[in-house]
């Protein structure tokens, strides 16, 4: 039995913090949606996280490394001919042409106006914000999404964080989201 999951190429905007890309890493984990992605896009995260100090050359270079075994079919190749084609912003022209060279249903970015629907719609690929993705997966599958927040919670140990804390911090990015995984836990409590 073969399930249909959505393809999402991911931009390095949302890999690139922390709390977000846990999130969504482990709902791809748990084959909520098929995760996409780029060697172009996984070299401006890993540009973008040295740049500004959050982690060093060596810890990205893990990161990355963690990132392929798990999810080894996740990154496009063969799309760079296309990406002149594209008519969305010139700087994230390369993203949309990995979305379609993968085959890809959606691009998850904290970047919307960079990819306008008359760019979009000849490939039928949609735009989301890390709060519209996150709160379709969480309508689909809130326990799941529920017990990915719990988790990403308990297993952080540097600095250790709680469930709340972790709200906070995907809450800055994906607000309607966060405020639905409190209610649901609120809930069962």
């Amino acid at each position: 039995m073969s399930e249909l999951l959505l393809k999402v190429v991911l931009d390095a905007c949302v890999i690139f913090q922390a709390p977000l890309r846990d999130t969504l890493l482990r709902a791809a984990e748990h084959r909520l949606y098929e995760v996409c992605w780029s060697d172009m896009i996984l070299s401006e995260v890993s540009r973008n996280l040295v740049s500004s100090g959050r982690m060093s050359q060596k810890q990205v270079q893990r990161l990355l490394e963690k990132m392929r075994q798990f999810f080894p079919n996740a990154t496009v190749r063969g799309f760079e001919d296309i990406i002149p084609d594209m008519t969305n912003n010139e700087k994230d022209r390369h993203v949309l042409a990995a979305a379609v060279a993968g085959s890809a249903d959606t691009i998850v970015t904290s970047n919307l106006r960079d990819f306008p629907d008359r760019a979009l719609e000849p490939f039928e690929i949609e735009a989301k914000s890390p709060d519209q993705f996150l709160m379709i997966l969480f309508r689909q599958n809130s326990e799941t999404m529920m017990g990915i927040v719990r988790e990403q919670a308990a297993e952080l140990r540097k600095p250790p964080k709680t469930v709340e804390e972790v709200l906070d911090d995907i809450a800055l990015v994906a607000p309607q989201f966060a405020a639905a995984v409190r209610s649901g836990l609120g809930e069962r409590e």
